[in-house]
């Protein structure tokens, strides 16, 4: 009888464990009101983002199931003054929405789901006919927890707000890289309301996780 307590007492363990890291936020972000973008000063090199290498990963969470995909760049610029980034604006192309993790008729449902494609289902997710990009202008650099922070006006179905997250850089000659740890945005600061048991009444374990983790890489040439 003991051991069968200790076994079922390890099992539960277990089982808390499992749940408490699925339901890990990896560098949850504040989002805040937008900040002012400063201009960069004139002796500051310019990058050009090289959208064929660069890209955005994404992973969207359910009690039973978690989804991942990719996001690409249209296009962006980064200017650099003795190794610290000064400013720099990004533009996401959000028809380039692919999920990963599904293949054939569930691939192709979920992205027309994500994208706003098919009657009533245009404003669950992102609404791409409506709103086709999203933006992201840099406002600050900072130091936190021993990490450096990349600010910035993350613009997303019309709604600016100002973020910050783990980044780090590297110049190598005439290119630069940035590569962001992942980090956590809450979805419905920027109206993407769908399956958030925060908004809506009544799902039980239907809902989808408010949070949508990203990672971000990027490629620049000089200018």
């Amino acid at each position: 009888m003991k051991t069968k307590f200790i076994n079922t007492l390890a099992i539960t363990a277990l089982i808390v464990a499992a749940f408490s890291c699925k339901g890990e936020k990896k560098n949850q972000t504040d989002a805040v009101a937008a900040e002012e973008v400063k201009e960069a000063p004139v002796t500051a090199v310019t990058y050009k983002v090289d959208p064929a290498s660069s890209i955005i990963e994404w992973a969207g969470l359910k009690p039973t199931e978690k989804h991942t995909g990719t996001l690409n760049l249209s296009n962006g610029e980064v200017t650099v003054e003795n190794g610290n980034i000064q400013n720099g604006a990004f533009t996401i192309d959000m028809s380039s929405i692919v999920v990963t993790d599904l293949e054939g008729d569930k691939k192709a449902s979920l992205e027309g789901h994500l994208k706003g494609e098919g009657e009533n289902k245009e404003d669950h997710f992102f609404n791409v006919a409506k709103y086709p990009t999203a933006t992201f202008e840099v406002t600050g650099i900072n130091e936190k927890e021993g990490k450096t922070h990349l600010e910035g006006n993350l613009t997303l179905k019309g709604t600016t707000k100002n973020i910050s997250f783990p980044v780090s850089t590297a110049v190598n000659g005439d290119v630069m890289t940035l590569n962001t740890e992942v980090f956590t945005i809450d979805r419905t600061v920027w109206g993407v309301n769908y399956g958030s048991k925060s908004v809506f009444e009544n799902l039980g374990d239907k809902f989808i996780n408010d949070e949508i983790e990203l990672k971000i890489s990027i490629k620049a040439n000089k200018a």
